[in-house]
């Protein structure tokens, strides 16, 4: 098995690095929370962030946390279907599907974002919560898995499904 450093996939993905740090600052513009600072790619941990305002609602949370897993894996299927009419040849075939594998690879919400849900989650439920509160611990258990499984290549995997059911790997 090889094992790369984890700041050298960044540079070899830094697509997948902007796009992932983009959903966030989005998600916080959709939901009303104030952006201080973006830094959408840097050499060193992590390889990008953004600074926003606290969250006052579970909502908030949530899709803060969330939006690299949505919009990076609905960007990675969008371009797989780009692909599906480029044929698997050619400069711009090879482009996009190292920039569709990278915005994959990056769908991951981090640990510390499912931290946010998973500590908004306990409070929630302090205050009553729903059935939503409950399928957060799962929903945040499967990502922490996803995330140390990255040393097997998982999210290498997930990415490479996304652009497959775009249509832009076929088997």
């Amino acid at each position: 098995m090889i094992i790369i450093p984890g700041w050298l996939i960044s540079i070899l993905t830094f697509p997948g690095v902007i796009v992932h740090e983009w959903a966030h600052k989005k998600c916080c513009v959709w939901v009303g929370v104030p952006v201080y600072k973006v830094v959408y790619f840097r050499f060193g941990n992590p390889a990008g962030y953004v600074l926003h305002g606290e969250t006052r609602t579970y909502k908030q949370t949530f899709w803060i946390s969330v939006g690299p897993l949505i919009l990076n894996s609905l960007s990675a299927i969008f371009l797989g279907f780009l692909l599906s009419g480029f044929g698997t040849e050619g400069f711009l075939y090879t482009f996009l599907l190292w920039v569709a594998i990278s915005i994959g690879m990056h769908s991951f919400p981090s640990d510390g974002d499912m931290k946010n849900i998973f500590e908004a989650s306990k409070n929630e439920l302090k205050k009553g919560g729903s059935i939503l509160h409950y399928l957060a611990f799962p929903f945040v258990g499967l990502i922490f898995l996803a995330n140390k499984l990255r040393f097997i290549w998982f999210d290498l995997w997930y990415a490479l499904t996304l652009v497959f059911i775009g249509g832009g790997l076929s088997v």
